[in-house]
């Protein structure tokens, strides 16, 4: 893994960018060449950036953007760090579980800000880039956006709670459908369940999405955070402890035999053969 106790961000390295505008900080995923495929560093940058903005009092909310033609694909299969080792299958689950608990706490001081979260989502929103998403407080989508938790087809657990959060927004039933088959649903299906608030065409997303966290920045920020915490108390409770159980799902399952043939199949472009063990 990548050195969690390092405040810096090394040249050339970043993996999400801050840029305060009138009473918006726009986080924008910057790494198009790579779909912005998330890694152990961009949980550690995404991290960082929540400390900066949670006390800076020129933040009223936050837009939540991506360069390029996807938001998030999931997984950076070829980022530094991806690999856990441990000198035995236990050591090596532990230290999985302390990872995804190391990650679960980065996403949960983002989605935990004073501020509201806007996302704008386009193109490909898979696996930790939809779980991200799913961590705003609203979502609007470009016309093109796809979204899918695909891990159930790579032998894994849903590592961030994506699965939780759609259950808890667009109820068990849609939670399951997703989550166990992989599904991919396109925008207008995701905002027919609830997953997505608003739907524009692509050319119009970015003004859409400026024009939005514009309007909740232009009201009272002592009440603008005080329903956002509200809302929140009442829609997440036993989040937390849902969470512990994912993080131990998600140790366990990425250190299985089906997880090692589910990505060794997909990076073969063939079908995989689980044998549950």
């Amino acid at each position: 893994m990548i050195d969690t106790l390092d405040r810096r961000v090394a040249e050339g390295e970043e993996r999400i960018r801050l840029d305060v505008r009138t009473g918006i900080g726009v986080l924008t995923l910057c790494r198009p060449d790579k779909l912005n495929g998330w890694s152990w560093e961009a949980s550690r940058q995404l991290g960082l950036l929540a400390d900066r903005i949670r006390f800076d009092e020129s933040i009223r909310v936050v837009l939540l953007r991506a360069e390029g033609r996807a938001f998030c694909a999931g997984i950076d299969v070829t980022a530094p760090g991806g690999a856990i080792t441990g000198r035995s299958p236990a050591e090596r689950t532990h230290h999985y579980y302390e990872g995804i608990r190391w990650v679960h706490e980065r996403f949960a001081a983002f989605a935990r800000l004073p501020q509201p979260v806007v996302a704008a989502v386009q193109g490909y929103c898979l696996g930790f880039g939809f779980e991200l998403a799913l961590m705003a407080d609203i979502r609007i989508a470009a016309d093109d956006a796809v979204f899918a938790p695909p891990e159930t087809g790579i032998g894994v657990a849903v590592d961030a709670g994506g699965d939780l959060r759609i259950a808890r927004d667009a109820g068990a039933g849609w939670a399951k459908l997703l989550a166990l088959t992989g599904r991919r649903i396109d925008a207008s299906t995701a905002e027919r369940i609830g997953i997505v608030q608003q739907v524009w065409e692509r050319a119009e997303l970015e003004s859409a999405a400026m024009e939005l966290a514009g309007e909740i920045a232009a009201n009272a920020p002592l009440a603008v955070r005080s329903v956002k915490r509200n809302i929140d108390a009442f829609a997440d409770a036993g989040l937390a402890e849902a969470l512990d159980r994912t993080a131990l799902a998600a140790a366990l399952t990425l250190t299985s035999e089906d997880a090692r043939e589910g990505y060794s199949a997909k990076a073969g472009r063939r079908p995989a053969a689980f044998d549950g063990k």
